[in-house]
């Protein structure tokens, strides 16, 4: 019983310092959602900027997919220069990255990741005010494009092939991405009979969905009951390199039980 009590008070004094605590946002961040690396180029320049009242200090790795990957431990064909800086307020850093050389495959892209770790200086009054200092790391995709693709990527999302299919929780959409290209998608819908039908939330943890080169995905419908008709179509929005969202229709293939 003892014990009990104890994690209570532990549990409401963790509350109440978090309550105590002001809100806190990152003050570094990066100009772009994505970036683009044509293979043939020799670097990309990525700009930071700290918006902070305070300078911050950044370290920056890219990765192949792994969250929880470090510097130390993190793969990918890729180099970041500066790796770590301290960057003042409302000032900016450039960031080169560097495609080493290593073999990819030359017939659709690869995806790797961009880290960007920011870690504010502790305030020497920030025990005594019940602040809590966080660190912010931010992601961002880095396509790696060959320079070989058959077709520019703004062609790519009329490629894509949609059909409705029989799902345990009713139906759901399916989509084939044929391309070359990887594809993020921020909105995908059903519209039939003057109805529009959404998929099913939390199925992405990011800003957008992404549909790699080659796969297969499926979007419940949850509120979808009746099978709809011929004139049934899909409306989606795609996110481009410069990340602007373009909205899209597309006919549904022959429907499948």
């Amino acid at each position: 019983m003892k014990t009990t009590n104890g994690l209570a008070r532990l549990c409401a004094t963790i509350a109440v310092l978090l309550l105590l605590a002001p809100a806190v946002q990152a003050g570094v961040i990066v100009h772009g959602t994505r970036v683009i690396y044509p293979a043939q180029r020799q670097e990309v320049i990525v700009r930071l900027e700290n918006r902070g009242s305070r300078p911050a200090l950044v370290q920056t790795w890219l990765d192949s997919g792994n969250r929880q990957s470090r510097p130390a431990t993190a793969q990918a064909p890729f180099s970041v220069s500066p790796p770590i800086f301290r960057i003042e307020p409302y000032q900016q850093q450039a960031l080169r990255l560097r495609y080493s050389g290593d073999p990819v495959p030359t017939d659709r892209e690869s995806l790797y990741w961009l880290n960007v770790l920011e870690v504010p200086p502790r305030a020497a009054d920030a025990e005594k005010n019940n602040q809590i200092e966080l660190s912010f790391r931010t992601r961002l995709r880095v396509f790696l494009r060959p320079p070989t693709l058959p077709y520019p990527a703004a062609s790519a999302a009329a490629r894509l092939k949609w059909k409705l299919i029989s799902h345990e929780q009713g139906f759901a959409l399916q989509v084939t991405n044929p391309t070359p290209y990887h594809l993020s998608l921020a909105s995908v819908d059903l519209l039939n009979a003057g109805q529009r039908f959404s998929k099913a939330p939390n199925q992405t943890a990011t800003d957008s969905l992404l549909l790699p080169a080659g796969d297969v995905k499926q979007f419940v419908l949850p509120l979808l009951r009746n099978r709809p008709g011929g004139a049934a179509k899909v409306e989606f929005t795609t996110i481009t390199d410069f990340g602007a969202r373009v909205r899209h229709s597309a006919d549904l293939d022959a429907q499948v039980r």
